[in-house]
């Protein structure tokens, strides 16, 4: 037993000089390399760490944006429903205007009264930006105009709007209700037949 105790010490004490320079240079080589790949490592987590932070501000400024357009729009266009509920009001003052027998005495102060509060109406709907469309005379545009019919007109260009029944309005550019109008259609050639 002492023989082979001391036979596997031996080539232990011979052999470490020679494994150990061999393994201290791999140990010393990881640990300069470990410094390295971990600045390497930490770089490319900063790298990484700083466009989410690029992406999360540019996200952030975008939604910003949005709501500001958002509040914007709803400061904007807040009226939208109280104008569309307004404007047979002035439908109505327009038409019974329209009706009334200004040759007649009586009538006559009425006539300019009803006169008096659709200009106060109109410039109360100019104050906010409520715009009327009355496009007789125009070409149709079916953004701003519904074609309620069409009229075969020799002496008008096709597509142009003859008559209005209603005007439209909107508000600060934005449709609130389009003009209905009559369109002129062109008339059929009748130069062929005999």
């Amino acid at each position: 037993m002492s023989t082979e105790e001391h036979s596997p010490q031996e080539p232990e004490q011979q052999v470490p000089e020679s494994v150990q320079a061999a393994a201290e240079q791999p140990e010393t080589t990881q640990a300069e390399a470990s410094p390295e790949q971990d600045m390497e490592q930490m770089l490319t987590d900063l790298a990484a760490a700083r466009e989410q932070v690029m992406r999360t501000q540019a996200e952030m400024q975008n939604l910003r944006r949005r709501l500001e357009r958002d509040v914007e729009n709803a400061h904007k266009y807040a009226l939208e429903k109280f104008v569309g509920e307004l404007l047979p009001v002035v439908d109505n003052l327009e038409r019974s205007i329209q009706a009334i027998d200004h040759s007649n005495d009586e009538f006559k102060a009425v006539g300019e009264g009803i006169e008096l509060t659709l200009k106060s109406f109109h410039d109360v709907l100019d104050r906010f930006k409520v715009t009327a469309v009355n496009p007789k005379g125009e070409l149709f545009d079916p953004e701003l105009h519904q074609a309620m019919s069409l009229l075969e007109l020799k002496e008008v260009q096709p597509n142009t709007v003859v008559d209005v029944f209603q005007k439209g309005y909107t508000l600060n550019g934005r449709l609130v209700r389009p003009a209905m109008v009559v369109v002129a259609k062109p008339a059929p050639n009748n130069d062929g037949e005999g």
